[in-house]
């Protein structure tokens, strides 16, 4: 299964550092996005680092969505999907290198975006790891989601606008989550393991049931 996993992963980032979807729309999208909120907050910079933690999730939700649909319309082309199922590889491993493969994706964008909020916000954290482990966490859920919600509505006419209203409420928790841990490596006031928890439960739920759901997707 990781084998097969780590195949569909160098597949799906191959395709990407081709096309260069990431670095030519997403990644643009996502600053335009920090800027724009920059700019409608106004210039009182103790507000603007007060609303930074959910300016910058908020983003990444909208980020994670547009990965999510380039991950399911890399299948669509050529009848790469019919292909990729009937090559034999496990399909729990299927759903793991897709996944791997948006993760990836999302960590980078969340270094640049991180970037762009500690400039544009003055949203330096006091502590560092709290916040690189939410982004871990949360890169890894949204990756999870991405590919479970994505092969839920590939093939429907409808998928480009079903696609958010199916994951944008179901990742609240990583909204919530996200914020919070933000906050308080912005403010010092220690290590927020309770909303650590709530990432890590969230991830990992959504992984298992991806792997356990990966067989009956592929047959839709």
């Amino acid at each position: 299964m990781f084998r097969d996993a780590l195949l569909v992963a160098k597949k799906d980032l191959r395709i990407e550092l081709r096309s260069r979807v990431l670095l030519g729309q997403v990644l643009p999208f996502a600053v335009a996005c920090l800027l724009l909120f920059a700019l409608a907050l106004g210039p009182d910079r103790d507000f603007l680092r007060r609303a930074a933690p959910g300016v910058l999730w908020i983003t990444m939700l909208f980020a994670a969505v547009l990965a999510a649909q380039r991950s399911a319309g890399v299948e669509d082309d050529d009848g790469a999907r019919d292909r990729l199922i009937l090559s034999g590889l496990d399909p729990a491993g299927i759903f793991l290198g897709k996944a791997l493969a948006v993760t990836l994706q999302l960590l980078a964008l969340a270094l640049v975006l991180t970037a762009g909020t500690i400039v544009l916000f003055g949203a330096t954290p006091s502590s560092w790891w709290p916040l690189a482990v939410a982004e871990i966490l949360a890169s890894l859920g949204l990756g999870f989601t991405s590919v479970l919600y994505g092969s839920l509505a590939e093939g429907t006419k409808l998928r480009e606008t079903l696609l958010p209203l199916l994951s944008l409420p179901t990742v609240a928790p990583i909204l919530i989550a996200g914020t919070k841990v933000y906050a308080a490596s912005l403010s010092g006031a220690g290590v927020p393991a309770a909303w650590l928890g709530l990432l890590a439960v969230f991830t990992l739920a959504y992984g298992a049931v991806g792997v356990l759901l990966s067989g009956a997707l592929q047959e839709t």
